[in-house]
């Protein structure tokens, strides 16, 4: 390892007094960490017109900025082994000198509109044109900074670890106040002017920092201490990787599972993200807060919790949230304890952070890119489970006994699973034992755990998979997962109907079997939301009386099962317009769902985002139905005043736009009103909640909804205005209109809570 020395003037040696290199070095680490994790909902936000609102957009910023924050690392390492301190200082002040002409951050316009297939690369090149150089240069300044903090004489003898700390300190800040603070009071716009003027803070100080550091190097000292120190081995860097792998992996992965499977709540991403910053503000001190041994104990119950909240019927959306989000805290915890604890002399600090910024990498592209195409549900996150097992101590101390002891009950696992669909009709009176010795072997894992923690991990990997093949049962017919989350094909209410769900969410179901039992057969009646004389069905039928009986071309924004199908006549022609491919694929799959093939065989289905594809459209449409759900929730971007615009500019003189805006977390009815008002459109909604009768009558699976109708004139609403339970749509004090570069989904949440 060779250092260039920049020999420092005997009249610099006495330096800056170590509160004031501290205290800068520790204000550039937090302004720098705010800014870090501020950009990536901001900048997330701003590309949410482009793709959509799905999980896996998040995913995929998460994986993108976790590649950058590890080529910002790669270079703090070079610039610390390669250059002396002053040099360094010198190079950095250069890279946030030039960042500053790519400022305000902006999403790129030279890649088009996105793919039908490809969305994550796409979405990857997107976000490395818009941010890639500033996020670089503030992401570098986490491990840069510590190393200057080591080399200085005036902190000589104190650990730059625990300024780690303080940097996820300034990222945990960023992340609960965007929010709170910077989302519900600035637009987009502001925000970036914001970030701008907060990176040219950060410049001043780090420019400070590295005065008050170069004045007091002592780059020989330095460089005796790094040949002094012991060298790192690849065991080491193995472990380091492994340790960062795992949590990181695991963020993605909880993520994806509480706003997939149990609950698709907005900002549901914040809890984990927030937790996994505040392990590493716990854990990287002199002295942990909380002893590490705690975690070690705690994680096997945490597991065993866990594995209920997994396989546990009809449990608690806030205590399933609550199970996993905590189960996730103590891993975390676990794995960046000992992480921590693997640390090496601080002369070796910069190559430790850049290969645990490579296994945060690894676990982000393992669960963010390369799961979704090789699994069909979330198994990447059970199987992140098993693997923090291989965190506790003394778990990796023997290679050669590891993959005996926790390979072979997990290939036993696998070729269960791998079997089951063949053997599950003949294990079938079978199933509670199978559950009863999956709960059995998980239990042995949790007392193994404290002395061979491998053999623990394998068991309980195994038992968690019997546990989940057993529990899936013969209500899932059929899963399928996409850039866009995963869709199960179920059955509801003992085999009388078929639904496609996503998260927790009906999005269409079709009638199997009649009361009596016996096989439905005809045209589909459309049940749920769709049933007749629900509030969607009497929207479309009294717009339809009023247009004379039929509409001319109807366009419908979400396809789900194809449900709305079925209220179509003979003569319209009805367009669909759908962002999942695999949602096509199914509703269009008479194995599953018949509507389009019975109802309206000649409807066109047109894949990609109804905001880009819309606007393609060049005639308009009679009635435009809203009907785009990402699981519980219509994707923001789908909600502003410009998308608004863009709907009416597709409907026809005298025709309306209904919008289904039903959400088990927000009020969306006065963010409809403000732009409606906004607009100059006149509109009537009406709230339905499913009646107990209704609720004691499962004959159409009846599900309350709410609709709003809007249109450009009162008279093209029809009886709409005069129907009993439509109310006329006023706009709410103190409801300000969304646009895409504003939103306020807190506020949106306590009003639903009110």
């Amino acid at each position: 390892m060779t250092t260039i020395d920049v020999s420092t003037p005997p009249s610099d040696r006495a330096g800056a007094p170590a509160w004031l290199v501290r205290g800068l070095l520790t204000g550039a680490i937090l302004v720098s960490a705010f800014l870090l994790f501020s950009i990536q909902p901001m900048f997330t936000r701003m590309v949410l017109p482009k793709l959509g609102g799905t999980p896996a957009v998040w995913s995929v910023a998460m994986v993108f900025f976790q590649t950058l924050l590890l080529g910002g690392y790669l270079y703090a390492h070079l610039s610390a082994t390669k250059l002396s301190t002053r040099a360094s200082v010198l190079v950095h002040l250069a890279l946030l000198a030039g960042t500053t002409f790519l400022l305000p951050i902006a999403v790129t316009t030279k890649l088009g509109n996105p793919p039908a297939d490809g969305e994550a690369a796409w979405l990857f090149a997107v976000f490395a044109l818009s941010t890639g150089l500033p996020f670089f240069a503030v992401a570098a300044n986490g491990p840069l900074l510590q190393a200057w903090f080591s080399r200085s004489a005036a902190t000589r003898g104190l650990s730059p670890y625990p300024l780690y700390s303080a940097s996820n300190l300034g990222s945990f800040a960023a992340l609960l106040l965007y929010p709170v603070l910077f989302e519900p009071m600035l637009d987009l716009k502001s925000q970036t002017v914001a970030w701008s003027v907060g990176f040219g803070v950060l410049a001043l100080l780090i420019g400070a920092a590295g005065a008050s550091v170069r004045s007091a190097a002592i780059e020989r000292g330095h460089s005796a201490a790094v040949a002094d120190a012991a060298p790192v081995t690849l065991r080491q860097r193995a472990l380091w990787v492994f340790f960062a792998f795992v949590p990181s992996g695991l963020l993605v992965a909880v993520t994806a599972h509480i706003s997939t499977d149990v609950s698709s709540g907005p900002l549901l991403w914040i809890i984990p993200l927030s937790l996994f910053l505040l392990t590493f503000v716990l854990i990287f001190r002199d002295r942990p807060l909380i002893p590490h041994r705690v975690f070690v104990t705690a994680w096997p119950l945490a597991a065993a919790l866990l594995v209920f909240g997994m396989t546990a019927a009809n449990l608690h959306v806030g205590l399933a949230v609550t199970l996993h989000v905590a189960a996730f805290f103590v891993a975390a915890m676990l794995c960046h304890g000992a992480l921590y604890a693997a640390r090496p002399d601080a002369s070796h600090l910069t190559e430790f952070y850049l290969w645990m910024s490579f296994g945060g990498v690894l676990g982000g592209v393992f669960t963010g890119l390369v799961a979704p195409h090789v699994f069909n549900g979330i198994y990447e996150y059970p199987i992140l489970i098993a693997l923090a097992f291989l965190c506790l101590p003394g778990a990796l101390a023997e290679p050669r006994k590891l993959a005996l002891r926790a390979g072979a009950p997990i290939a036993l696992a696998a070729l269960g699973a791998l079997a089951w669909p063949w053997i599950e009709p003949a294990m079938k009176p079978f199933a509670q034992k199978i559950v009863m010795v999956g709960v059995i072997v998980v239990m042995s894992a949790i007392f193994l755990a404290r002395r061979t923690p491998a053999l623990a991990g394998g068991l309980f990997a195994g038992g968690l998979a019997a546990l989940l093949v057993v529990n899936t049962g013969s209500d899932f017919e059929h899963s399928v997962r996409s850039f866009f989350g995963v869709n199960h094909v179920v059955k509801l209410e003992g085999g009388k109907y078929r639904a496609i769900v996503h998260s927790n969410t009906n999005h269409g179901a079709m009638r199997l079997l009649n009361e009596d039992g016996t096989p439905a057969t005809g045209r589909p009646v459309p049940v749920a939301y769709y049933r007749p004389g629900g509030p969607y069905e009497t929207a479309i039928s009294t717009l339809r009386a009023h247009q004379g009986g039929r509409f001319g071309r109807v366009g419908i924004t979400g396809l789900g099962a194809g449900g709305l199908a079925c209220h179509a006549r003979d003569g319209e022609a009805w367009t669909f317009f759908e962002i999942d491919p695999e949602v096509v694929r199914i509703a269009r799959d008479p194995k599953w769902f018949t509507f389009l093939r019975d109802c309206t065989p000649d409807a066109r289905v047109i894949l990609g985002d109804a905001r880009l594809t819309l606007a393609e459209e060049p005639k308009p449409f009679d009635m435009l139905a809203l009907d785009a759900f990402s699981s519980d929730a219509i994707p923001t971007h789908l909600m502003t005043r410009e998308a608004f615009r863009l709907y009416m500019s597709r409907i026809a003189e005298g025709g309306a736009l209904v919008v289904h805006i039903s959400n088990r977390y927000m009020e969306l009815r006065s963010v409809v009103a403000a732009i409606a008002h906004e607009l100059g459109l006149v509109g009537v909604a009406r709230i339905e909640k499913t009646p107990d009768a209704i609720a004691r009558d499962p004959s159409n699976l009846a599900i309350g909804s709410e609709i709003v109708v809007l249109a450009r004139r009162t008279q093209d609403l029809g009886a709409l205005t005069t129907t009993p339970g439509w109310e006329t749509l006023t706009p709410r004090a103190g409801v300000a209109a969304w646009t895409d570069d504003y939103s306020n989904t807190l506020g949106a949440l306590w009003r639903k809570e009110r």
